[in-house]
Parts: structure tokens; C-alpha cells; sequence
């Protein structure tokens, strides 16, 4: 009699649980079923509406983006093929521009424009010390020194630079002028 008793009472639960569980996916009046068909005809296409719009946005801020840096990089491109009279010109880029100074020229820069000396031979411009400051080393170089191949030279002031000895070629990054 103890086991009818518990099947009958694991029954009676079963039953009352699987009650619960078909009511409560029923639905009622504040939780009513949603149906597949709601779902492909309603709510997806809102959603899917919702999500291409901001993706176009999106989309369109990074076209402007994208537009802004070409065109400061054809300003770039302009500024360093513009020069006239035998002085060629650099403009303030960010990228090292390979540019070749005959013998007898010199390459001023302004404050700030790093050089490299890649091939040839030259000497620093520089009315008073330091001349240029010779990151390679962490030392400066004073006017009429010898600039070493492959060391990174920084301008500390306007109108100070190199002269060449022989043609040189040399890797130049900021602001300059040959001539």
C-alpha cells in the first residue's frame, strides 16, 4: 500500500505541475502568447529597420573620416611638390620625405624637423650652440661640425640645417628649404 500510496501522490504532482506548465504558456491577458508569425511580420522587420540605420550612419561618419585624412594627405602631397626658383619647400608632414641637396646647396629647417643623412657628405649650419642636437648620440653638434651618416638630428631653431659638401641624400621629417 505504500508504493500505490506513492505513485498515486507522485502522479497527482505530476499532474498538478504539467497544469501549471500548459497555463503559464497559454499566456492570459497581461502575458498573451506571442506568435511565430508576429515575430517574422512585426517585430523583426522594426528591428531589422533599427539596425540599417545605424549602420548607414555609421557608414557615412567613417566616408567623412576617411575623406578628411585623403585630403590632408593630398595637402601634404601638394605642399611637398610645390617650390619654385631652385628652393624646394617641405610642409610639416608627419612621414620622413627622402629629398637629394646638390653640393654647394644647404637644407634649413624650421624648430622642431629631424633629419637623417643617408648618403654624401655635409657639415652643420648653425650661427650659435647648440647647433643640432644628435638624438643617435644624445649629444649636439655646434655649427661646421661634420654630420654623421645614419645619426637623427633634430633643429633646435629656425634657419639651422645642413650644407652640403658633395651631393647628399637625406631623410627629412617637419618643415624645410633647399637652396
Amino acid at each position: 500500500m505504500k508504493k500505490s500510496a506513492k505513485r498515486t501522490l507522485t502522479a497527482a504532482l505530476a499532474a498538478v505541475a504539467l497544469a501549471l506548465l500548459l497555463g503559464a504558456a497559454a499566456g492570459g491577458q497581461t502575458d498573451p502568447l506571442v506568435t511565430k508569425s508576429y515575430l517574422d511580420e512585426v517585430t523583426t522587420p522594426g528591428i531589422l529597420a533599427q539596425v540599417d540605420a545605424e549602420l548607414d550612419s555609421r557608414e557615412e561618419a567613417l566616408a567623412d573620416k576617411l575623406s578628411d585624412e585623403a585630403e590632408g594627405y593630398r595637402k601634404d602631397l601638394e605642399a611637398l611638390l610645390s617650390g619654385a626658383g631652385g628652393v624646394v619647400s617641405g610642409g610639416g608632414s608627419s612621414v620622413f620625405s627622402v629629398v637629394t641637396v646638390p653640393a654647394g646647396q644647404r637644407l634649413l629647417g624650421s624648430t622642431g624637423c629631424e633629419f637623417l643623412l643617408r648618403s654624401g657628405s655635409a657639415s652643420c649650419v648653425a650661427e650659435s650652440a647648440p647647433g643640432l642636437i644628435d638624438t643617435t648620440e644624445g649629444g649636439t653638434l655646434a655649427g661646421g661640425g661634420v654630420v654623421q651618416s645614419n645619426h637623427l638630428y633634430l633643429i633646435t631653431a629656425d634657419g639651422r640645417g645642413l650644407a652640403a659638401s658633395s651631393e647628399v641624400t637625406v631623410l627629412v621629417r617637419g618643415s624645410y628649404t633647399v637652396g
